[in-house]
């Protein structure tokens, strides 16, 4: 990468840090929601709509047509007079929490980490720590929404189905063990696709569980998925569950190979523990694809300052290479551990056995 090309980098992402707070605007205030509600719209009345000030509504629809993201009807009009749009094609990734597309949440949750950067940089002298709660709400919701409709019909209707045997044991009605679930939306996929199943959720924030049990009674599934404030490490429940899973979570903790033997500990004679993180490649090579930068930049960011907030911690990171779980799932007691078929961007599936 040569000067010129650098300097171009530095200023895409100089971009793209003001599209994640602009967005984050957008999203926290319900600005693109009432926009596409209401269809074309002044400053003026997109702000009565949603209680907010018009001078700076306005400045937030130009700055977001200037984007690319919006579309204004006819620029010539004065300011106050021009209408703004969500064009249909925008509407799944800006409006549509139950798009696949949908993306705002990711971006809240890069808001979220910037509010921790002097934390961050303090930790880079001290080697400590910086606890998960201390990114805030909009970090904890950030996280959960941004599976949220991956877990809602992906896992239930395609990942689960592909594996056979755990298929037919869900089918039966088979009691599952979900591992650092938030707030919930994976044990509630699993549920609404399987309506014999029993899901238990364990998590180590108490707010992700509060609002864990009450999605699962939004969604009427609380009686079948309970939510847990346990320590993944530590849960204090007899065995026997025919499932035992954790998604995108094991990088995190702060003793994962305590965490993968209890997981062993919980699975029933015959059962399955399946693990789903971050398809990090295989070996470090130097320069990486937009997967790895991203893995990169959240490890620096969130997961490795939030992992070295346990005592003790194996300081994983984002960036949880295979062989880097194979080491942690044999220390734990495992014989062996398989990567599934199961193709995504961004995570990878992998089977634990013995």
């Amino acid at each position: 990468m040569n000067t010129d090309t650098l300097a171009e980098r530095m200023f895409g992402s100089a971009l793209g840090a003001l599209d994640a707070l602009t967005v984050t605007i957008g999203s926290r205030l319900g600005l693109y929601r009432a926009l596409h509600q209401a269809g074309p719209s002044t400053a003026a009345e997109l702000a009565a709509r949603t209680g907010t000030d018009a001078r700076y509504v306005r400045e937030w629809l130009e700055q977001q047509t200037v984007a690319g993201f919006l579309a204004v009807a006819d620029p010539a009009p004065e300011a106050d007079e021009r209408r703004f749009s969500v064009p249909d094609d925008h509407v799944p990734v800006l409006v549509d929490t139950d798009d696949l597309a949908y993306f705002p949440p990711f971006l809240n949750a890069i808001c979220a980490a910037g509010t921790q950067l002097p934390a961050v940089v303090d930790a880079f002298h001290t080697g400590a720590g910086v606890p998960w709660a201390s990114y805030g709400p909009d970090m904890r919701i950030g996280q959960a929404e941004g599976n949220r409709a991956l877990f809602l019909t992906v896992l239930g209707q395609q990942w689960l189905p592909s594996i056979p045997d755990v298929h037919d044991a869900l089918v039966a009605g088979g009691r599952v063990a979900d591992i650092g679930a938030g707030e919930g939306w994976s044990s509630i996929g699993i549920a609404l696709a399987y309506p014999e199943s029993r899901v238990d959720a364990f998590d180590i924030d108490a707010e992700s569980v509060r609002a864990a049990n009450e999605h699962a009674a939004g969604y009427r599934v609380a009686d079948r998925v309970r939510s847990h404030l346990l320590d993944g490490a530590r849960i204090d429940r007899p065995g026997g569950y025919d499932l035992v899973v954790a998604f995108e979570c094991i990088h995190d903790m702060g003793d994962p190979v305590g965490v993968l033997a209890e997981m062993r500990e919980l699975c029933a004679p015959g059962g399955a523990v399946i693990v789903m993180d971050e398809r990090a490649p295989e070996e470090f090579t130097g320069p990486g694809d937009p997967v790895e930068q991203l893995l990169y930049g959240y490890s620096v960011m969130i997961c490795l300052p939030d992992g070295r907030s346990h005592p003790n911690s194996a300081a994983t990171g984002t960036v949880l290479r295979p062989a880097t779980l194979r080491k942690y799932a044999c220390r734990a007691g495992f014989a062996d551990v398989d990567v599934l078929p199961i193709e995504h961007d961004i995570f990878r599936f992998y089977r634990l056995h013995g």
